[in-house]
């Protein structure tokens, strides 16, 4: 039970770092999520299917996906139009693409397919078992990935991204042109996020167009959840943060799914529990930033 909520936390932290990277980083609420995490499924599927190497298909379902995360910049910067709304426009167009990715069809199995997953599991599987291999492989992918951004956000160009979220004029006043960096930064997250798409294909067994229903839900959720498990500035700590959040939140799934039935929940009220959660935390989050009492010049604090 434990390794499961692990792999499946792991699995779900690459696209909530890229979740991170829109919302937190660059304060840009990105819906393409819901998008391009269904993406990298579909181009994963299509090519491995098709008979491509399972290596080359996840470089590509990444590369998809920041293509369609630069779309949704594009949008945004060139037609001046919302980001939410850009966001959901390419959400929008993305469920169509995703169907002719897949050859017209709404999903696709990869049960006898070659996949990294299964040829890991298939070498290394019969002494350790399946989920110990999948934990292990995991754990080194989102180590990889997060020593990656935590190196590129100390660059000057990562530091000025960050900068851009909290102070865009501070931005514009050194010279720097935010747009460029709104491309940098949302293609970076979806390509994350449709990286971790492809790896659930694999992980499921099947790529599906309503594969990313909701996840942006379940993203925002894990980075919040991690936000009150350590408390620093420090980019270290905030990826770390957000791979324990993901983990939390799968742990918390995994108790609604299998024990929820002791208070009447049912599968069905998995998406009313993660909103709960995110309502929850928000509450939590406002609470600790109202400012305390007031002190009297020369006396105590109001009671």
């Amino acid at each position: 039970m434990i390794e499961g909520i692990l792999v499946e936390g792991l699995l779900y932290a690459i696209m909530v770092l890229g979740v991170f990277i829109t919302f937190r980083i660059l304060d840009f609420p990105d819906l393409t999520v819901d998008g391009s995490f269904p993406l990298g499924a579909a181009i994963f599927a299509s090519m491995v299917t098709a008979g491509a190497d399972p290596w080359l298909a996840v470089s590509v379902a990444l590369l998809g996906g920041v293509l369609a995360g630069l779309c949704t910049a594009a949008i945004h910067t060139y037609l001046k139009v919302p980001n939410l709304l850009a966001g959901i426009l390419t959400m929008t167009m993305l469920w169509s693409i995703n169907i002719r990715v897949m050859g017209n069809r709404p999903n696709l199995q990869l049960i006898r397919q070659s996949t990294i997953l299964r040829n890991l599991v298939d070498v290394l599987g019969g002494g350790v078992g399946q989920e110990w291999v999948l934990l292990g492989f995991f754990v080194v992918l989102v180590l990889v990935i997060k020593i990656l951004l935590d190196i590129f956000f100390h660059t000057d160009l990562g530091l000025t991204l960050g900068a851009l979220g909290n102070n865009p004029q501070m931005v514009i006043s050194s010279g720097v042109n935010p747009a460029n960096l709104k491309f940098i930064g949302v293609g970076l997250s979806n390509g994350l996020v449709a990286l971790s798409g492809a790896f659930s294909a694999q992980f499921l067994g099947f790529a599906d167009v309503n594969l990313g229903q909701g996840i942006i839900i379940a993203g925002l959720a894990s980075v919040m959840i991690g936000e009150f498990l350590l408390r620093s500035n420090r980019i270290f700590f905030l990826t770390l943060r957000v791979i324990l959040g993901s983990i939390l939140f799968r742990g918390i799934m995994y108790l609604g799914r299998y024990y929820g039935y002791y208070v009447g929940l049912t599968p069905n009220d998995l998406k009313l529990i993660t909103g709960l959660l995110i309502i929850v935390s928000l509450i939590i989050t406002q609470t600790k930033k109202a400012p305390g009492p007031r002190k009297k010049s020369g006396g105590p604090a109001n009671a």
